[in-house]
């Protein structure tokens, strides 16, 4: 099963779309690895949270990916 990717606020914008499916792969750093350059900068930056099927996960380097997961990219938040 693939993952599903979900991008929030300005990382739509960077992956051209809110969501999207991708081959299913063992690590988040291979995650970023297949996809585009640019795309991959952005959601690798420190600042990007990353939940795995709702959890905020907090060692992304320790954490394994299983297929059929959702993987959110969450940007800073900001606001007033």
């Amino acid at each position: 099963m693939p993952l599903r990717l979900v991008f929030l606020g300005r990382l739509a914008d960077v992956a051209g779309a809110g969501e999207r499916e991708v081959a299913a792969v063992p690590s988040i750093a291979a995650l970023l690895a297949g996809l585009e350059p640019e795309l991959s900068a952005a959601l690798g930056a420190a600042r990007i949270r990353i939940a795995v099927n709702g959890n905020v996960v907090a060692d992304r380097a320790m954490f394994t990916l299983r297929d059929g997961d959702e993987v959110a990219f969450l940007p800073p938040v900001s606001g007033g």
